[in-house]
This record gives C-alpha cells, structure tokens and sequence, in this order.
C-alpha cells in the first residue's frame, strides 16, 4: 500500500476522478507547533477505489487535486468538512465545489446534534472503524500500512454514507435544507483571519477605551507575527502579556524586556520592534477612534417561556426527524423568549418556519399548549375562546 507521491500519478488519477459523479475526500493535517494547519495527508475516493495523496512528497505539484476540487461537475463529499476547508482556502485560488458535509445532512436527517463519523459509520454501515491510528504524526515518512489503512478508512465508509444520506434527502425533499447551509461553508470569509479583528476573541475585564486601543493594536501585531512565522498566537506571546502591556504600556527597550513573559533582549529583535511599534500606534489613537466595549449587563433571569418553547422545539425536531440545533440555539430562544417581537431569528423563515418558528409563536400567543399525557408531552392546539 503506497501512497502517491508524484504529480504524473496524481495527474492521471484526478483526470479518472473528474468523470466520477461525486468524490469523497479527507484530510490529515497538524498544528500543534504552527499557525497554519500543516496538510500531511490527502485522501480521495471513488466508486473504484480509493487513494492517499503525499503533500510532503518532495516534487509534488498538487494543482491537479485542486482542479479536481474545484470541479463543479464533480460533487466533494466530506465529513465536518470546515477544518479540510480551511486547509484547502490557504492552499487554493478558491474553495471547493460544490460540497456535501455528511454532518449537516445527518443532522438534517434525524441523527442528532454533531454527530460523529464514527457514529456514521456504525449506524449505518454496521461495519467497525478502525482506530488503530487515531494519534498518529502523520508528518512523519515513510507511513505504515496500519496508518494508511486507518486514513483510506475515513473515505471509503463516506461513499456508503453519503448515497445513504443522499436517498433519505431525495425521499423527504431536504436536499434544499442541506445546500443553505453549504453555502455557509463556502463562505471564503469564514476562513479569512484578519489582524485587526483579532483583539475580539479576547476576554477582557475592562471596558477602558484606551486600553481597548492598546490591545486591538497588540493583539493584530501577535497575528501577524503568527502568520509570519507561523507560529500558534501564544508562542508569540499569551493573552495575559497582552493584558499586561494594554494596562501599563513600556516606555522603551528596557522597559519592554521587564514584561514577564517576555523573553530578555526581545526588544533589540525585529519582531521587538514591531511590539514597540505596536504600543505606540495604540497611544496615538486618537480619543474618539478609540473602541469601546458595552459594559455587560446582568443577564435577566431566563423567561419561564424559553422553557416551553425548548420543550416545543424538541418536539417538533422529533417528529421531523432533525437535530434541534439545526433549527434554534439556546441564545436564539432565550432571546425571542425575551423579545417576542423579534423577526431576526432563522427559527422565523423557511424550513424552520414550518417545522417550529409557527408553533412558536402559537405557543406565545396563548393558541397552543403543551400539555402532559401518559408520560409524554403532548402538543395541544386551542380553540381561540380559550385562550381568552
């Protein structure tokens, strides 16, 4: 068992994929000590036959798998395909397409929240999975046949999976469902990290708008050098320095190597400067182009409604055969809950209109209730005299 190492092979491969209806595809990557998701492995799988790809062959060109990839005659499946998106986003002009996530559709199709591949697997092809190399380095040459086989493993159940998937969707008339939200995935801006924004992921404790403008200029210049050296932000430097440089910004070089976490003589470095550069910018904002951050409100206590409508949404999920997080999140009912008027919630429209966002708001209307029968729950439609 081999994988393909050269760009001849690969070649003559992704031109036999390119008359396939639908190809299933995987990713083994790493990440632990880079910035960027370091792609090891590459696998693809057809009716036929199935095969790895090597990106660290020495020599190999991989643009026939991302003209494959880009195929829009050819169907990619995948499985919680965003991290294979991402990778394929940094390496491609553009992203692949048209996608199928066997995730998404097996939520769509009554599996549950997430549900795992291996779960897949199990349910649906009664076969087991081998996890035999599950913790690999899959950076490391040559690879065994005991880590190829477990690779080839997470493409060839796919094909099963996917025309499984795809004939529930045909029979209950889903498929539109699932392509809304591909076209999320195939977003490239969901993929798209730009420094400027990065200071948002951070838990502050202060809504100080100077120290707001420190941090927004510390923690784009820690992405950047991240993405220059590709390393992880907290090798740069930790979320904790940051907050210490923002609360009590160095004058100089001296001052600068005092940080704690900060290694001595940093500052004399290139990357020490730019922390410098960084500092200052942050000073020089002027006041009214500071950020600010709405101080937290107290969190209302969870209206008594939300309760009944979490009730009603897993019911309704049930009867319809879909995961609930596919229609609402806890955030969106608690929220409408509060607000009732809100329209700008996805339980309002479409599919999800039909399945629950209607009886929702008959339940708040006072025109449905939910009443408890046998041990169950039980769905209750009134009449308009009594709900007066």
């Amino acid at each position: 068992m081999h994988p393909i190492t050269r760009t001849e092979d690969l070649e003559v491969l992704c031109q036999r994929l390119k008359k396939a209806s639908f190809v299933t595809v995987d990713t083994e990557f790493l990440r632990d000590n880079t910035y960027y998701p370091k792609l090891c492995l590459v696998q693809v799988a057809d009716d036929e036959d199935a095969h790895a790809i090597d990106p660290l062959a020495e020599g190999i060109d991989l643009q026939p798998l991302f003209d494959l990839l880009a195929d829009q005659n050819v169907l990619k499946v995948m499985h919680a395909c965003r991290q294979d998106m991402e990778i394929f986003a940094l390496m491609m002009d553009t992203l692949p397409a048209p996608i199928f996530d066997t995730q998404v559709a097996a939520m769509v199709c009554g599996f549950g929240d997430s549900v795992g591949y291996e779960t897949l697997v199990t349910k649906i092809t009664k076969k087991p999975l081998d996890k035999s190399a599950r913790y690999t380095d899959w950076s490391k040459r040559p690879l065994s046949d005991t880590q190829l086989h477990y690779a080839l493993g997470d493409v060839t159940y796919l094909r099963d999976i996917y025309r499984h998937l795809d004939a529930e969707l045909t029979d209950t008339g889903r498929r539109s469902w699932v392509e809304e939200e591909m076209a999320v995935l195939r977003d490239p801006g969901l993929y798209r990290v730009e420094p400027e924004d990065a200071w948002l992921r951070l838990k502050v404790r202060t809504n100080k708008p100077r120290f707001l403008g420190l941090l927004k200029e510390l923690a784009a210049w820690r992405e950047r050098q991240a993405q220059e050296r590709d390393l992880p932000r907290n090798r740069v430097a930790k979320d904790e320095t940051l907050f210490e440089i923002a609360a009590h910004p160095p004058k100089d070089e001296t001052a600068v190597d005092r940080i704690r976490g900060i290694p001595k003589g940093f500052s004399r470095s290139r990357a020490g400067k730019s922390l410098l550069q960084a500092i200052e910018a942050g000073l020089e904002i002027p006041e009214d182009d500071l950020p600010h951050v709405a101080r937290a409100k107290p969190r209302p206590a969870t209206p008594p409604m939300a309760d009944l409508l979490k009730v009603l949404l897993k019911i309704k999920c049930q009867e319809a055969k879909v995961a609930p997080r596919m229609v609402a999140n806890a955030h969106d009912i608690e929220s409408w809950a509060a607000e009732p008027d809100k329209v700008d919630i996805a339980a309002l429209h479409g599919w999800r209109r039909e399945i629950f966002g209607a009886d929702a708001l008959k339940l708040m209307a006072g025109t449905l209730a939910l009443t408890a029968h046998k041990g169950d729950i039980d769905v209750v439609e009134l009449e308009e005299d009594a709900a007066d």
